[in-house]
């Protein structure tokens, strides 16, 4: 029975475990289970432009030995120019899985229903699970461990990274605090989840609008945009309402003394984050932009059988 990777909802932390442990592996010897995709071909739906999404899925297709399709959105434009039922339903008759991004979650949940190849979530409005885990695998190959572990995450709660985030901290025992403007906070669904899973692994949700309050005493400190894609009508009264939750030096100085910085990208030096602190010491972005290789190798190797097995 085929399996997706649509949010951490659904997977184990035994099972992130696992992944995180095949990546590991992946990342030592890029050459590691080079044949595991020979004669077989993954699908790029996207409908929305990318750099480090689309390069690491090609890049690490090609190097499991598998062929990989562009699909963008003069392409496959989803339930406009063809129903997304359809689309899935063909591609599954060329593809052996296929990487959806795009604008809505319930896009990414219609290729899932109706494809009978696995469906991997590259980013949608709701989640994006490659980063999240991707995010805290770089975690753990900083401090060797993820339990008590705190990250503060401080600007649009309300947003897909820090949702998988949330669930992802939560299973593996990171103690997460949030620090939004009012009317940013995280999806309150969730939340909810995210509470559910901490209680099982003792860890621990704080929600504050205060960046100050956040960043005290944290292993880690992450940021994203202000403005996302599809929200640039917006840019003005989010720009506006985000003041106060730039992470520059003076913010950072409450963190532990070997804090970590961690951003997702493409971030906009001068708004959510100084230059002083995103090219500095304690940044590990491009660790993290690497990492989204090796974990989403991973990930496809999970998901899709070996070729001739």
């Amino acid at each position: 029975m085929k399996r997706d990777f649509i949010s951490l909802d659904d997977w184990t932390r035994a099972e992130m475990v696992v992944l995180f442990e095949l990546a590991a592996k992946l990342k030592r010897d890029r050459s590691y289970w080079g044949d595991h995709l020979r004669g077989k071909s993954v699908g790029l739906v996207f409908q929305k432009p990318s750099n480090r999404t689309r390069v690491s899925f090609e890049v690490g297709v090609s190097q499991l030995g598998g062929n990989c399709v562009y699909l963008g959105p003069d392409e496959i434009n989803l339930g406009v120019r063809e129903s997304t039922a359809d689309v899935a339903k063909t591609l599954s008759r060329y593809l052996d899985a296929i990487v959806a991004r795009t604008f809505t979650h319930q896009d990414i949940m219609d290729l899932a229903r109706y494809a009978s190849v696995p469906v991997i979530n590259g980013l949608s409005d709701m989640h994006h699970p490659c980063q999240a885990l991707t995010d805290i695998f770089s975690i753990e190959g900083k401090f060797g461990k993820t339990k008590g572990i705190v990250l503060a995450y401080v600007g649009d709660g309300n947003n897909n990274v820090c949702h998988s985030l949330l669930i992802g901290c939560a299973k593996l025992g990171i103690h997460m605090h949030i620090a939004t403007p009012k009317k940013y906070a995280p999806d309150k669904e969730v939340l909810k989840k995210a509470r559910v899973f901490a209680q099982e692994t003792a860890g621990r949700i704080f929600l504050t609008h205060s960046p100050k309050e956040a960043v005290a005493g944290t292993d880690v400190i992450y940021s994203d945009v202000w403005v996302s894609m599809g929200q640039e009508k917006e840019a003005r009264k989010r720009l506006k309402d985000f003041q106060g939750f730039q992470i520059n030096g003076n913010l950072v100085k409450g963190a532990k003394k070997d804090f970590i910085f961690m951003h997702c990208l493409p971030a906009h030096r001068g708004q959510e984050v100084t230059a002083e602190v995103i090219d500095g010491s304690h940044s590990i972005v491009f660790d993290q932009a690497e990492n989204r290789l090796h974990v989403q190798k991973a990930i496809m190797a999970f998901l899709i059988p070996k070729s001739g097995s």
